[in-house]
C-alpha cells in the first residue's frame, strides 16, 4: 500500500465549503480510482491534514486519469478554497495497525 499525507491551509470561512468537497472528492477516489479512502484531520491553528491510501504509487499517480470532468471541478473548487494545498509526504505502508470501528 502507499500513503499520501497533505496540509490544506483553508481560506477563514471557506471551512464547510472545503470539508464537503473533500468527502466529495475523496469518494470520487474510491469509486473510479481504486483509492482506498482517507482521514481529514484539523489541528488547533486550523490548519487541516489528510492522510490518503492506496494499493499503490502508480494508482496514486494516475488516479486524476480516471475521474471525469465533474470530479476534475470538484478538486479545483476545492483548491480554490485554500490558501494553499501541499503534499507533505509520500510512502510506502510498512505495517498497519488501524483498527476500523463496527457500524
Amino acid at each position: 500500500m502507499y500513503a499520501v499525507i497533505y496540509r490544506f491551509k483553508v481560506i477563514q470561512g471557506k471551512e464547510v465549503a472545503f470539508e464537503n468537497l473533500w468527502r466529495a472528492i475523496t469518494k470520487a477516489f474510491m469509486a473510479h480510482a481504486e483509492g482506498l479512502g482517507s482521514r481529514l484531520h484539523k489541528t488547533k491553528a486550523g490548519v487541516y491534514i489528510a492522510y490518503a491510501q492506496w494499493p499503490s504509487k502508480n494508482h496514486w499517480k494516475s488516479a486524476k486519469e480516471k475521474l471525469s470532468e465533474s470530479d476534475l471541478e470538484i478538486i479545483q473548487n476545492m483548491n480554490d478554497c485554500c490558501e494553499t494545498a501541499t503534499v507533505l509526504h509520500q510512502m510506502e505502508v510498512m505495517d498497519d495497525l488501524l483498527v476500523f470501528p463496527s457500524t
